[in-house]
């Protein structure tokens, strides 16, 4: 399967990538479908059924939701973030909806949005099934739809294949399945992981329309970080768990003169940006899975470290660091899993540090031997990360583990510096490792809120 930059990097509503993103994605994909089988007319009811993780986590997670708005046509790039809680009320008081925005019909929720807990289907922990029925009560059509993770969704038949969308199959100048092969390529033909990636990305578009994608994404994660230093109050969700950014920009701002007393004050911005950014995720904001929406904060705070106190810092600094860390993303993908309900944690903030790890040792100068170094050491520190949010919300612990993901980052690129790429565990070893974890840990540690914290700290 060949992988696009923009596959690790899309825009959508927060709070997760495979509890919102992914199932408003399958809900329209399955109306598409519908239409396209000449059904949607006939059809008078759709009835939803979520199962495992979707299940366990995803009222917390805002699933319930991002059905909706998927069976109302809505995608997570396009979709108004501030409007979507009065869609979704406008359906709930209705007690009707309109698929596609075309096609009305009743809704009860309690019927028509089941959630299957204790039951998995085959393929995946994030599994979905979709009925539509006419007005007699029989079966037009039913599909199923695994989201699994970072806003991939398979149906049936392309999880059997493993082929997770249109054009999953071009040609690429310079593929590769491993970081041993990326390597290989570089060493070959003289290029930079960046401009490797940035090669293949001529497969789909040219080299502008690429340049011009990865400034937007990374506007997109900016404007998040702003939004996020200005908002207040609580989180949405009955935790009642107080926004940070805000008070931490506000006393950073104050006291300018604090960072000659302590320069790890740049660690406090980090930490901001950060905060700010899965703040916003958490309260249903627009963000960029970067791999995954719960792991949204790693790569725009790393990001915005590069760019406000790395002397030199420029947009091709910028491109190159996105470029690189898209690159070791797609080794995660292809080769273990981005999806927290499959290998916990290291799979979303793990992978998301050894991402931004490798990007950043690449604009600070970093050879592809020692890329490849800190992306390890981002992840070799992050093996046997849980998952497990109380109350099934994008809030605790996952906030500020973000700043932690970040911070590691920053670490992992300055001790992979410090040598010559050499070192005794390579990439691929570490992300078999990580695979190898996760199958291994335990169902209750992978975004199932029925183990760790989410256990013995009480909601109140």
């Amino acid at each position: 399967m060949s992988l696009s930059i923009f596959d690790l990097f899309k825009i959508g509503i927060g709070p997760s990538s495979s509890h919102t993103v992914g199932p408003m994605v399958a809900a329209r994909r399955f109306l598409l479908e519908l239409e396209t089988h000449g059904l949607l007319e006939r059809s008078a009811r759709v009835e939803t059924a979520l199962f495992g993780s979707l299940a366990l986590t995803g009222k917390g997670h805002a699933t319930d939701k991002a059905i909706i708005l998927g069976l109302c046509g809505e995608q997570p790039e396009s979709v108004d973030a501030d409007k979507a809680d009065d869609m979704v009320a406008a359906v709930r008081d209705s007690r009707t909806i309109a698929l596609l925005g075309k096609r009305r019909i009743a809704f009860d929720e309690a019927a028509d949005l089941l959630f299957k807990f204790g039951e998995i289907l085959p393929k995946h922990p994030n599994g979905i099934t979709f009925r539509a029925f006419d007005e007699a009560g029989a079966a037009l059509y039913e599909g199923n739809f695994y989201s699994v993770g970072g806003g991939f969704v398979l149906s049936e038949a392309e999880a059997d294949q493993g082929e997770a969308r249109p054009g999953a199959n071009v040609s690429l100048p310079h593929p590769f399945g491993s970081g041993e092969e990326l390597l290989a390529i570089g060493e070959q033909s003289g290029a930079s992981i960046a401009e490797i990636v940035l090669r293949n990305e001529s497969a789909w578009r040219d080299a502008e329309e690429t340049r011009a994608g990865l400034l937007q994404i990374w506007s997109a994660m900016e404007s998040c970080i702003e939004r996020g230093c200005r908002a207040e109050g609580c989180l949405p969700g009955g935790l009642e768990v107080k926004r940070r950014a805000k008070s931490l920009y506000d006393e950073l701002v104050r006291r300018p003169e604090a960072a000659l007393k302590d320069h790890l004050t740049i660690l406090d911005w980090v930490n901001l940006y950060a905060l700010a950014v899965n703040e916003e995720n958490a309260a249903g904001g627009k963000v960029v899975t970067a791999p995954t929406n719960g792991a949204a904060g790693v790569i725009p705070a790393v990001g915005a470290y590069y760019m406000r106190f790395v002397p030199g810092a420029d947009e091709d600094g910028l491109v190159t660091f996105l470029a690189t860390a898209a690159a070791i993303g797609m080794l995660y993908k292809r080769n273990a899993s981005i999806s927290a309900a499959e290998v916990g944690c290291q799979g979303e903030v793990g992978v998301a540090c050894s991402m931004a790890a490798g990007g950043l040792c690449a604009v600070l100068g970093g050879s592809n031997a020692q890329i490849e170094n800190a992306a390890e050491i981002g992840m070799e520190h992050n093996l046997g990360l849980t998952c497990d949010p109380i109350g099934g919300l994008v809030q605790i612990p996952c906030i500020e583990r973000n700043t932690m993901g970040a911070v590691k980052a920053i670490n992992a690129a300055r001790l992979a510096l410090r040598g010559d790429g050499t070192h005794f565990v390579s990439l691929d070893r570490v992300i078999e490792t990580m695979r190898q974890t996760g199958q291994d840990m335990s169902a209750k540690y992978k975004e199932t809120s029925e183990g760790g914290l989410a256990v013995n700290v009480v909601e109140c």
